[in-house]
């Protein structure tokens, strides 16, 4: 009997700049596992513009923490030996790894040149500003301390189609680098006219030798750490045809069960399955659009209708593609696209994505083990254990919805015979305490069942028709299962 798989996003933005993580990784590896989360999402492994960057200023690809460079030879989470050692931990108590993969972009190059850009409108980078004039631009990527180990590939401007600093004359905008057929990249998000550029250099898929060199790095890199997957990251920035193109690659390489994440971020549902169309389903996506309306609902209370959390997300209409998550380090308070969901409501959004059949939930670090940095906010470990317990013994089997009141939702999952025990009861309120009268099976007459939460210390009893009345406080969530203790 195959158990219900659990990600955990292993890092939040603020985590010390020490080189610890790997190690932290490492040393919690088989107490994950028994929680029942069986894969990781780690952060960038490559070296940034600094022994801080969180990962996602790129500077040199081919760096994992092994070569003197910017300022130090670990990245912000350790040593390339330190990593490959958590990953093999990770291994050893049976957790696959997925790799955080930057690909957008790259920061922190080694010397400027002299070459033509035309700046574009901020708001429409499809319409000119300016005529072609000369620009210093951070664009020569030698890295002279790798010495070609690796990969000997050189960055130019002509591998880069937008920066956004004048070295020269200290203006920052943005500029489109001129060149023989140079031009923003198509198939990319359609905010600001085209939205290929993002930030820093801006990697130019349009340049054969571009995309050569980075489908290389991307086999060089599976092979180099034995992972189990990607997640790309900013995909909305970057021609889908060269993303399908990489996976394709990459599996070829590693096997097709090489799993494929991808964070496009895009609230609206239509624009996620059009992605997904366009690079021919092969990777997931996680659901902006479920996280956005577990915002919602954590801001609004009680004047939020819980019937329709899951309308126009993607696990609703495609949950195999679907990767389910309450919040990650860019959500989280102070970060570039915050909308924290409220402490109030973090267990019960931590519920519809546990304890449901639909989407691959991905727990966040920051939630789990709490958020460092200026303003800290303390680790849930309390409220999200007994629902990852759940999760592992409890939540299988048929679902029946009971999505009848606004302000008070519940759902039965009715277990399977082969799992002794398992099947729960899960009751949500955004308002007033409340009950609901729900089936779980008529062949549990008699069993008692608790509230694995902690929140109400009632005892239920299975009635003859199966039936039963189950309870949950105001604002609250509280998971009811079979309790074997009491039986025994």
């Amino acid at each position: 009997m195959e158990r219900n798989h659990t990600m955990m996003q292993f890092f939040e933005w603020n985590v010390e700049p020490d080189g610890s993580h790997w190690n932290r990784l490492k040393e919690l590896a088989p107490e994950l596992k028994r929680k029942g989360i069986d894969s990781v999402w780690i952060p960038p492994v490559t070296k940034g513009q600094s022994g801080e960057d969180q990962g996602y200023g790129v500077y040199d690809l081919y760096d994992l923490g092994e070569f003197d460079q910017k300022g130090t030879v670990r990245t912000k989470y350790g040593t390339k030996q330190e990593l490959l050692d958590s990953i093999a931990a990770c291994h050893e108590s049976g957790m696959d790894v997925y790799v955080d993969v930057v690909m957008n972009h790259k920061g922190g190059a080694d010397e400027t040149e002299v070459f033509q850009v035309i700046e574009v409108d901020q708001d429409d980078r499809t319409e000119d500003i300016s005529e072609p004039f000369e620009i210093e631009g951070y664009t020569k990527f030698t890295f002279p301390n790798r010495k070609d180990k690796y990969s000997n590939f050189n960055w130019r401007f002509e591998h880069f189609n937008g920066i956004d600093y004048d070295g020269k004359t200290d203006k920052t905008g943005i500029f489109r680098i001129v060149g023989e057929g140079k031009k923003w990249n198509d198939h990319v998000d359609d905010e600001f006219g085209n939205y290929d550029y993002l930030m820093f250099a801006n990697i130019d898929y349009n340049h054969p030798d571009v995309k050569e060199e980075m489908i290389q790095w991307g086999n060089w890199l599976a092979d180099t750490l034995q992972c189990n997957g990607y997640r790309l990251d900013a995909i909305k920035h970057i021609d889908y045809r060269f993303i399908k193109s990489f996976v394709d690659h990459v599996r070829q390489q590693r096997g097709e069960d090489f799993y494929v994440l991808g964070e496009f971020w895009v609230p609206e549902l239509e624009a996620c399955q059009t992605f997904l169309e366009n690079v021919d389903f092969k990777l997931n996506l996680f659901d902006v659009p479920l996280h956005y309306k577990l915002h919602e609902a954590s801001k609004a209370g009680a004047d939020f209708d819980l019937t329709t959390i899951f309308d126009d997300t993607l696990v609703n209409v495609n949950p195999e593609h679907a990767v389910t998550f309450v919040d990650n380090h860019d959500t989280q308070p102070n970060e570039a696209l915050e909308s924290w969901v409220d402490d109030w409501f973090k267990q019960s959004a931590y519920s519809l994505i546990l304890l449901r059949k639909d989407g691959h939930p991905c727990i966040f670090y920051g939630d789990y083990f709490g958020i460092g940095g200026e303003e800290p906010i303390e680790g849930k470990q309390a409220a999200m254990d007994p629902l990852l317990y759940a999760r592992y013994h409890k939540a299988y089997g048929e679902q029946e919805d009971y999505f009848d009141d606004s302000h008070l939702i519940g759902w039965v999952r009715l277990g399977l015979e082969e799992m002794e025990s398992s099947g729960c009861a899960v009751l949500i309120s955004n308002q007033d305490e409340g009950e609901k009268r729900m089936f779980v099976g008529e062949e549990r007459t008699g069993e008692v069942w608790v509230d694995l939460t902690g929140t109400r210390d009632d005892h239920i009893i299975i009635e003859e028709d199966g039936f039963a009345t189950f309870f949950v406080n105001g604002g609250s969530v509280s998971v009811w299962a079979h309790s074997e203790q009491d039986e025994e």
